[in-house]
């Protein structure tokens, strides 16, 4: 009876499995074919698996989905990305990042909301913070920034911006625990709400792959505005890009990042350098001070003809930044570099989206960075 009950449920699970690989391989052949209507939305979701001495192993898991407003694709082309992990240190999280446009573009939603327990590594505040990080943050941080943004003239967008972000169950650990450590503003945790106002330019049609067009934002927050006991400080933001095609296949993109603060800022809220979008190569708050200075360009081939297919591209890239105090401490010798190159791999040929691995380069190591859409 054991043996037939097996059977049987061997012979339930056998085609369940050969449905599940006939739609895996239909999924893929969907993606590495794409033969849809061009005004079809598409979705796209895949495993992760990335390593990190802080976090060791993580499993995640990443959607994507991309659609014209109605259908008509005329209307600039919206993206919702999500992503969730959880390493083998019990740490986990979820992000959800939007860009939307109403039909005819009247309206702009561009945000953010992502919660995880995950620990930060803090190396110190300003220019000269040393290479090796002086303590690992345990938290949990809750981030959510939105801006809904009204087309007042052609290309021109105006609205209220709202930022929240939260750290908290904050653990300051050490990375030498015979060494004093000077706890930074905001070490025991702070919820701080900032309200603002943003004006942005922008013509781009596809933002996950600009091959023409700019983009322009200046955005003012005032945090903790009806609160006088909580951190009270102010934000400006601004952000400029510029695409310009050298070719059919060929485009050079352009990033200038400024952001400009004064009041009590908590430390996780400064401004951070590094990441996967600016400064390539460096950790995310490798340095943070009050104030940020960046830009970055960037040389795409997209795609390249290889003969045999169409669908491999490439890109080199390099960056500057530093942060600093107060305007007197801006220093030229304080600028630091990043650079490197990497390939693209044409995922929706329909929608001209590309997925991206990039290697990024410093004076301090290296990072390897994979993502679909371009760094900006």
């Amino acid at each position: 009876m054991r043996a037939r009950g097996w059977l049987v449920i061997f012979m339930l699970i056998w085609p369940v499995e050969m449905k599940a690989q006939n739609f895996v391989k239909r999924y893929i052949h969907g993606i590495l074919n794409d033969t849809s209507d061009i005004s079809r939305p598409q979705f796209l979701m895949y495993p992760t698996l990335a390593y990190a001495p802080e976090t060791s192993w993580e499993v995640g898991f990443s959607t994507l989905y991309v659609y014209y407003a109605e259908r008509d694709t005329t209307n600039r082309l919206s993206e919702i990305n999500g992503f969730t992990f959880y390493t083998l240190e019990n740490q986990y999280g979820i992000w959800f990042d939007h860009a939307l446009y109403t039909p005819g573009n009247k309206w702009f939603f561009l945000g953010r909301i992502r919660y995880q327990s995950f620990p930060l590594l803090y190396f110190g505040i300003g220019p000269d913070a040393p290479k090796e990080y002086v303590a690992r943050v345990d938290a949990n941080q809750l981030w959510f920034k939105e801006r809904a943004l009204r087309q007042i003239r052609r290309n021109l967008f105006f609205g209220l911006e709202v930022d929240y972000q939260r750290l908290s169950r904050v653990e300051f650990v050490p990375a030498e625990p015979s060494d004093p450590l000077v706890l930074p503003l905001g070490s025991e945790g702070s919820a701080n709400l900032g309200l603002g106002v943003g004006l942005v330019y922008d013509d781009r049609h596809n933002v996950l792959n600009v091959r023409k067009g700019s983009f322009s934002e200046i955005a003012l927050f005032n945090y903790n505005p009806f609160s006088s006991t909580a951190f009270n400080f102010n934000n400006l933001l601004v952000d400029t890009r510029i695409y310009r095609p050298l070719s059919t296949n060929t485009v050079i993109a352009y990033q200038l990042f400024g952001q400009f603060m004064w009041g009590e800022v908590p430390f996780n809220q400064l401004s951070l350098m590094g990441g996967e979008s600016l400064m390539r190569g460096y950790y995310t708050g490798r340095f943070r001070d009050k104030n940020q200075i960046a830009s970055q360009v960037e040389l795409r081939f997209l795609p390249i003809n290889l003969g045999f297919t169409k669908r491999i591209g490439a890109a080199v890239f390099g960056g500057t930044s530093q942060v600093f105090d107060k305007w007197e401490n801006l220093n030229m010798d304080k600028w630091v570099l990043s650079g490197g190159a990497g390939l693209r791999f044409l995922l929706f040929p329909k929608k001209d989206i590309y997925t991206r691995l990039d290697w990024a380069f410093t004076k301090e190591g290296s990072g390897i960075y994979f993502f679909i859409g371009e760094a900006f």
